[in-house]
């Protein structure tokens, strides 16, 4: 009954797979707009990493992020995605980059990595997607060196209406209304609440966390004690 009761109390993920072929090239594609914007996560991630550290993105996508914050802070990184499209598009465009960074193929619920490596993990507008978002945690956790840090960081569930039209101000009228429309829609859907995503920090083997609420969206920090 108190097994029954835990598993009730973990928010289900979404059921989804990850995205391959035309639909993830046209993502790649969109996503490359918005450079200066992973640009300035970059910046903002770049104080909590030092040269050498072992970095790892959770579901890195294109890999834009991934190759801004490697040639900002000189870092180890290392992408895990579950599209074998995104692994393909990724490692191209490290390699056109002229950066050295490994992406593989890889569940954020069963990393194909061993344990107690990483210095920084990072997970940036996916969490939301993940069947197993509690498995996703607790093998952040085992792959993160004691002492270590990640964050995660997603679309908040009852972000406003305003900051939305914040977020498409200046995207032209037509890409404008079809990001409100998926934002609005299936990725309101799969969000999670401030108060959810503790919950289920909590649940982890992290137990504690700290919550971040930024415009859209919320940065979950997490700490291995050393």
């Amino acid at each position: 009954m108190v097994e029954e009761a835990k598993t009730a109390a973990v928010p289900k993920g979404h059921k989804g797979t990850g995205m391959e072929g035309f639909i993830a090239t046209w993502y790649a594609r969109q996503t490359a707009k918005d450079i200066e914007e992973f640009r300035s996560t970059a910046r903002q991630l770049a104080p909590h990493i030092k040269a050498g550290d072992r970095v790892l993105e959770i579901a890195p996508g294109p890999g834009y992020l991934a190759i801004e914050l490697q040639r900002l802070t000189r870092c180890r990184m290392v992408g895990v995605d579950i599209s074998n499209t995104f692994v393909r598009i990724a490692t191209e465009n490290a390699l056109n980059a002229g950066d050295d960074i490994a992406f593989d193929r890889g569940d954020a619920a069963d990393l194909p990595l061993p344990a107690n490596v990483f210095d920084f993990i990072l997970c940036r507008a996916a969490f939301k997607n993940f069947a197993q978002p509690l498995a996703a945690l607790d093998e952040m956790h085992r792959v993160l060196k004691p002492g270590g840090a990640a964050v995660i960081m997603d679309l908040r569930k009852d972000f406003l209406p305003q900051e939305v039209d914040d977020y498409v101000s200046g995207k032209g009228m037509i890409d404008a209304a079809l990001i409100k429309l998926i934002f609005n829609t299936m990725l309101k859907r799969r969000a999670y609440t401030r108060e959810a995503i503790a919950h289920l920090a909590a649940q982890s083997q992290f137990r504690q966390s700290e919550v971040r609420v930024v415009p859209l969206g919320f940065e979950l920090w997490l700490h291995k004690p050393s």
